[in-house]
């Protein structure tokens, strides 16, 4: 073993072929693994891990400063309560947010994430003005502040800075409480351009875009953000919001005749770069024609059920092939295990089935689901993660072999019993980005200091 690699070794670990035995791993000062060695011996003096290894889970959508509104919202604020009563009061709460509470909120739920196992994040950062609506004399002032916490709390970012022009279809003007979004195609390149210049991307983090949605962007600016996108960075990521509530389907038709994923199929080259979040109310043509494209539907299963978005056709769309990943969204939970779980059971309770979205090679829908989730995710990120191998980052998590869904369990059920199964503390114990552990014992070494400065930006946006 070469003295400049670092090592760790597991005598259980779940590779791009499934469960290995005796598994060494090998990484350089990048955090980029090196070498992937099944049925090793274990080298003297190297860490063993304490029970199963799993790849870190990427989190493809996150917005950070939603952490600090989680619970706020669970009650009626009118008769008929709908995901735009809730947006109301999310503007309002985005209204108060500052540089530092922004940084303290990021912070601490990259480190839950952390915990939770997600070792990747895209951020869909929309939140960059002062709360007048001018930039602030940093026009990255914010941005830097979340890609800041993710360097600090040890996850991998996707930094996607949103770009927002509009309300509503036919370039309805925006509302005042959009204030802090708004940018030109030219002014959000040059956001990028200042966060690129002090942040540069390396092996942790990652630029791309992300226009909002349909009905806040323009084909036109649409268009002209992805040519400067491309010239500055090449295929990076691009992700949007789509089709997430049926009143934004049915303005997208009154507006151009056509459904909002047919709209974006039919004008843009959308592929495996592309992160389609939600995608919630595709019809049979569009599930089979994003299936074909190669991009990725972000799924946010807890935070689509907690704003009653519907249920997104994933057996259809996995049928046919298509990518998926999972998200944490607006953070009502940051588990992406809850993710998968709600993933399945969505289907079960619509069909009155069990084990729906297994399929004919995996007949465990824990184990099909990770792996889509993991592929897709990293497609999102435009990162090299999503498996132990070769070329890819060191980012693993260790699953507690003393825990009582793993111990006694044959490993063929060791995923099933970790999505499934809500038995006590997670089952996760140790998390690893980079190959540095980050997670250790279920402790990050920021906890304590970071939950107090969380508590308090959270006392200040509540008075």
């Amino acid at each position: 073993m070469n003295a400049a690699h670092r090592a760790f070794f597991a005598d259980h670990a779940r590779l791009a072929d499934g469960w290995r035995r005796d598994v060494l791993f090998e990484w350089n000062d990048d955090g980029t693994l090196v070498r992937v060695t099944p049925d090793s011996a274990a080298p003297a003096g190297v860490e063993r891990a304490r029970g199963p290894v799993l790849p870190g889970m990427p989190n493809l959508h996150s917005h950070a400063f939603q952490r600090a509104m989680a619970g706020l919202t669970e009650y009626r604020a009118s008769a008929a309560d709908t995901f735009w009563s809730w947006r109301d009061l999310m503007y309002r709460f985005a209204a108060k947010i500052g540089p530092e509470s922004l940084a303290d909120i990021a912070h601490w739920l990259y480190i839950e994430m952390l915990k939770a196992g997600y070792t990747s994040v895209c951020e869909f950062h929309y939140v960059h003005h002062a709360p007048d609506g001018k930039p602030y004399a940093n026009r990255a002032e914010l941005a830097g502040r979340v890609v800041d916490a993710a360097e600090r709390a040890g996850i991998g970012i996707t930094m996607l800075p949103v770009l927002y022009e509009y309300s509503g279809f036919n370039a309805s003007a925006p509302r005042d409480d959009q204030r802090r979004f708004l940018n030109t195609p030219d002014s959000l390149l040059a956001l990028i351009d200042t966060l690129a210049r002090a942040q540069p991307e390396n092996g942790a983090r990652r630029y791309g875009v992300a226009p909002h949605s349909l009905r806040a962007v323009s084909g036109e600016s649409l268009a002209a953000l992805l040519e400067g996108l491309d010239a500055r960075f090449g295929r990076a990521p691009v992700h949007i919001h789509i089709a997430e509530q049926v009143a934004e389907v049915e303005a997208c038709i009154a507006a151009t005749r056509q459904r909002p994923v047919e709209w974006l199929l039919d004008r843009f080259e959308v592929d495996e770069r592309w992160c389609l979040v939600h995608a919630t109310h595709v019809d049979a043509n569009e599930c089979a024609r994003l299936a074909a494209s190669g991009a990725v539907v972000g799924l946010c299963l807890t935070t689509e059920a907690n704003l009653g978005d519907g249920v997104f056709p994933s057996r259809e769309y996995l049928d046919a092939g298509g990518r998926i990943g999972v998200g944490s969204d607006s953070h009502v939970g940051v588990d992406w295990r809850s993710e998968l779980r709600l993933l399945e059971y969505g289907q079960r309770l619509c069909r009155r089935q069990r084990n729906v979205l297994a399929s004919t090679t995996q007949s465990r829908p824990a184990d099909r689901l990770f792996d889509a989730a993991l592929d897709g995710g990293a497609h999102a990120t435009g990162r090299a993660v999503g498996v132990l191998a070769p070329g890819k980052r060191a980012d693993w998590l260790v699953l507690d072999e003393a825990h009582p869904g793993i111990g006694g369990h044959a490993r063929e059920t060791w995923l099933s019993s970790t999505v499934f199964c809500e038995h006590g503390e997670t089952p996760i114990r140790d998390v690893f980005v980079g190959g540095r552990k980050v997670i250790d014992a279920r402790r990050h070494a920021q906890e304590d200091e970071s939950l107090s400065r969380y508590r308090a930006a959270l006392r200040d946006l509540m008075g």
